[in-house]
């Protein structure tokens, strides 16, 4: 009877025990799925009001807590630029220098036909005119929503606004008292998420104009990630590339005409999942995969059940995961190394969805005119100073007059200027 007892109690004791242990994990399991922030980031309550942490709106317990680093609150001062590039490599015979400094959240860049330099912004709602070989940095436009994109043709400014591209027609002339602005182009949702946008000119002056989800992952809305071809004196477009998810910078290949474009892939898979990419158009209205699948070969667990990559445009070249590739430039001048000519550059922003960071460098990617026999080498890094710490972050890359380059830094809030000598 006692042995009989004593086997007794050990078994509803073991059973005791994982009764206890399963409401353990059934409560800490809740506890963590109540601590990961989610978000119906699909209706268009949340696009015109977003949360300030929208984007965490796909949350991971892997990934939780991972956000955006915050900025220095003002642009660095000149000891301070100086001493990080102390830091960065680049190929023998290049050397980098501070070519304007106290440019708030600088983005993307355009020259004037006089060598002014616009600079737009991300955050701050300035754009910024530059010069006298840099010493000179003067806020001319202000109070904007989000002026990222600047491009210049004849005389004119032009400069996207999240919701509307408007055109300040004489400005190098008017840098004391900007023109009242022409509104050149307005279909365009008022979404701030992923609204801002870099511009393009082609040769015939018409401009490429991406669009950007308002959400992570989602089904956007028609109007959305996408890449429209704008004609800025009709106000006619046409949809050059569909199923792109956010694109922030791209460029005309000099000997082709196409469009190239940089595109930043979903956040919250993995530290090492989806890569970004850098597209090719090689034909008109192609869908590069958004939200089905990312990097050409990974099926969305959500969006793409059902789907098939082999359905959509795969990428010209994979970047690596949470790079965040921004402007891109090809190089046309004669300063550099004659292997450098129609090479493209990338300015890669660098991390935040990941625990240890990459990117923030600059990237050179050789390549046929129709994409085949693709490379990349880095060709600028020392920016990430830790594994979550940057000293600066390439926004923007723009060939100078004399075949130097310049590359925005939003987070120095400062421009660079690259060059080679033999």
């Amino acid at each position: 009877m006692t042995e009989r007892t004593n086997t007794s109690t050990r078994k509803t004791f073991s059973r005791a025990l994982i009764a206890g242990a399963c409401l353990t994990l059934i409560t800490l399991s809740a506890a963590q799925a109540q601590a990961v922030k989610s978000y119906d980031s699909t209706t268009k309550d949340f696009w015109e009001h977003p949360p300030a942490d929208w984007f965490l709106g796909d949350e991971t317990v892997a990934q939780k807590g991972l956000a955006p680093p915050a900025g220095p609150a003002l642009p660095a001062s000149m000891a301070d630029l100086e001493k990080s590039l102390a830091a960065v490599k680049l190929p023998p015979g290049f050397k980098i220098s501070v070519y304007a400094q106290g440019v708030n959240s600088a983005r993307q860049m355009a020259w004037g036909d006089k060598g002014t330099l616009f600079v737009g912004s991300f955050g701050v709602g300035t754009v910024y005119a530059i010069t006298d070989n840099g010493k000179t940095v003067k806020p001319i436009l202000t109070g904007m929503k989000m002026p990222t994109g600047v491009a210049f043709r004849k005389g004119a400014l032009y400069v996207a606004d999240i919701d509307k591209i408007l055109k300040y027609d004489n400005a190098e002339a008017s840098l004391a008292k900007m023109p009242e602005a022409k509104v050149v182009y307005s279909d365009m949702p008022a979404y701030i998420p992923h609204g801002w946008k870099y511009l393009t000119f082609d040769k015939e002056g018409r401009l490429y104009v991406p669009f950007g989800p308002p959400c992570n992952i989602c089904l956007p809305p028609t109007s959305l990630s996408q890449v429209r071809r704008v004609n800025p004196d009709t106000g006619e477009a046409e949809l050059m590339a569909i199923g792109v998810r956010n694109s922030v910078g791209g460029d005309i290949d000099p000997r082709s005409g196409d469009y190239w474009f940089t595109e930043n892939a979903r956040d919250w898979v993995s530290d090492d999942l989806p890569s970004d990419k850098l597209n090719h158009v090689a034909k008109i209205g192609a869908h590069y995969g958004y939200p089905y699948c990312h990097q050409g070969d990974m099926l969305d667990p959500k969006y793409g059940v059902g789907r098939k990559c082999s359905e959509f445009t795969p990428p010209a070249l994979k970047l690596g995961a949470h790079v965040a590739p921004l402007g891109m430039k090809f190089y046309t001048g004669n300063q550099f190394p004659a292997d450098y000519a129609n090479n493209i550059l990338i300015a890669e922003h660098g991390s935040w969805n990941r625990h240890k960071y990459q990117g923030a460098r600059i990237m050179r990617v050789t390549t046929d005119p129709d994409g085949k026999n693709i490379k990349e080498q880095v060709f600028a890094s020392g920016w990430l100073t830790g594994e979550q710490s940057y000293s600066g972050r390439p926004a923007d890359i723009l060939q100078a007059a004399d075949g130097s380059i310049l590359v925005a830094d939003d987070w120095a809030g400062a421009i660079y200027r690259i060059s080679y000598s033999k």
